[in-house]
């Protein structure tokens, strides 16, 4: 089925409305499982912890890291789970066979994915606030980088949910198998200047860089790519991520799967 048909307003509106119905229904059944808030909440924070405890800094300098990570997680976590679930459920052949196109229901996952991540990124945002002497500096920086930087993470989970399988763990297998390197060489961890030579090479690959450079310069801390390219960067992700995904969901799609 092509998508052309829908490039007149009224079917661009139908369609648009479609992908907030995919939105709200993803929030209504998915957000809550278990593997959700496990993955999602849970091991973001305590692997930041973990990593941690061996460094020694004052608890404030944790505060972006935390929230950069909890935001990657979280706004990444219900993608890659959604299409298998409506695979096991036997609903998703109805999903792509209804008058919503393909990029739709795409962008529904991704609207479901992105508030998701920003509202549970906000937890350690306002534990730190609440409980150490860390303070924003520069609010619109901290915004751009929750809202760009939860848009490219939720795109990337969509694309994580492409291959055709009908078992999350798989899929999640595969999915923390791509996101774990990603944190490794975001700077979230290491500041980007106390990188080896290869890890500032792979830092722009990674779009957690970008966010968490934004989140850190909210804070006040000093920026290693201008803002301007951070969110050029994160909606360049984003457009790639969706335009990838669609393309295997087409052809996954297409092939009956």
């Amino acid at each position: 089925m092509s998508d052309k048909k829908y490039l007149s307003p009224e079917t661009f509106l139908w369609q648009a409305r479609a992908a907030l119905v995919v939105a709200k229904k993803n929030v209504m059944i998915y957000y809550l499982k278990p593997p959700v808030i496990t993955f999602g909440v849970i091991f973001p924070l305590f692997f930041y912890l973990a990593f941690a405890a061996g460094h020694a800094g004052p608890v404030e300098a944790m505060v972006p890291g935390i929230t950069s990570m909890a935001l990657f997680f979280t706004a990444s976590a219900v993608g890659p789970l959604v299409t298998p679930w409506e695979r096991q459920a036997k609903t998703y052949e109805r999903l792509v066979t209804s008058p919503a196109s393909l990029s739709a229901i795409l962008a529904g996952d991704v609207l479901a994915g992105a508030p998701f991540g920003i509202v549970l990124s906000l937890l350690p945002l306002a534990i730190g606030l609440s409980f150490t002497e860390v303070h924003v500096v520069s609010v619109l920086q901290l915004v751009l980088g929750l809202a760009f930087g939860a848009l490219a993470f939720s795109a990337l989970g969509v694309l994580l949910s492409s291959p055709a399988s009908d078992t999350p763990s798989q899929v999640m297998m595969l999915s923390n198998l791509v996101r774990l390197p990603v944190i490794f060489v975001s700077g979230v961890f290491i500041p980007f200047a106390q990188m080896p030579a290869w890890g500032r090479w792979l830092a722009p690959l990674s779009p957690l860089s970008y966010s968490a450079d934004l989140i850190r310069t909210g804070f006040g801390e000093a920026n290693y790519f201008p803002a301007g390219i951070d969110v050029a960067a994160l909606i360049g992700f984003t457009v790639v991520f969706l335009w990838v995904a669609h393309l295997l969901h087409r052809r996954t799609r297409d092939r009956g799967l």
